[in-house]
């Protein structure tokens, strides 16, 4: 496996507040640890990173670190990024971890999963896919680390998935995550395009709109110029039919 060349410069102040100047100078803080050694702070330049990153993105990668105090080379070894801190709000890269390896020694590290191809389910009317699992963890010899895993989805039809157990591992590398893991999947993308078969479909209910009540039952006077509904008494300073109102 290809290994990046890197430089960092060993960190000597540590603490939040310093980091966050690093970040704003374009500096990324990183942490080395790993093979029974004590963490050492180091930085590295975001433009560095940034660089590697376009020509490697979606890949694993080794990297031969060369760690620097200032013109000397304090030591050099072969490592991979464990982990590389986003910040939340801005997306930028925030803290990176380094691991050091021993190329004679399996370790257990998380691959990505390329998807290729086109399934043909996706012709149907509100299919989609569904990507269920983007990285793979393995093991393996660190020069034995894939960049990526591929998977073939052309023959996969609606309904149907991908899962471990229909990955083809380079030789030497291995995961004990379980066969049935579904990698990928065809499916339809609304629930008005599945049919469930016995389901009942509930009846659509009648809105009844309330009847106006009857003002002369209600005890309310009727309009003006309207006759009180039979056998109702017309209200207080209501003139009678024909007449004035009785004092």
């Amino acid at each position: 496996m290809e290994q990046i060349e890197l430089s960092v410069q060993v960190r000597d102040i540590k603490g939040s507040s310093h980091s966050s100047r690093l970040r704003k100078a374009g500096i990324i803080p990183a942490v080395i640890y790993g093979e029974g050694k004590e963490p050492s702070a180091v930085q590295l330049l975001k433009k560095d990173y940034e660089r590697i990153m376009r020509l490697h993105s979606g890949e694993s990668a080794l990297y031969h670190l060369s760690v620097m105090k200032g013109e000397k080379k304090e030591e050099d070894f072969i490592a991979l990024i464990r982990e590389a801190q986003q910040n939340p709000v801005s997306d930028m890269i925030a803290h990176v971890d380094f691991l050091r390896v021993n190329m004679n020694k399996e370790i257990s590290i998380k691959v990505p999963i390329l998807v290729k191809g086109t399934a043909i389910g996706l012709k149907k009317p509100g299919a989609t896919l569904e990507h269920m699992t983007r990285e793979l963890e393995v093991i393996c010899l660190p020069s034995k680390i894939p960049h990526n895993i591929e998977v073939d989805v052309t023959n996969l039809d609606t309904q149907h998935a991908l899962h471990v157990s229909d990955l083809v591992l380079p030789e030497g590398v291995r995961t004990k995550v379980e066969p049935t893991v579904v990698i990928v999947a065809v499916v339809f993308s609304t629930r008005e395009t599945e049919v469930v078969e016995g389901a009942e479909v509930a009846p659509e209910l009648e809105v009844i709109k309330e009847k106006p009540k009857d003002p002369a039952a209600a005890g309310a006077a009727p309009a003006a110029g309207a006759k009180p509904a039979a056998g109702a008494k017309p209200a207080a300073g209501a003139k009678a039919e024909g007449g004035a109102a009785k004092k």
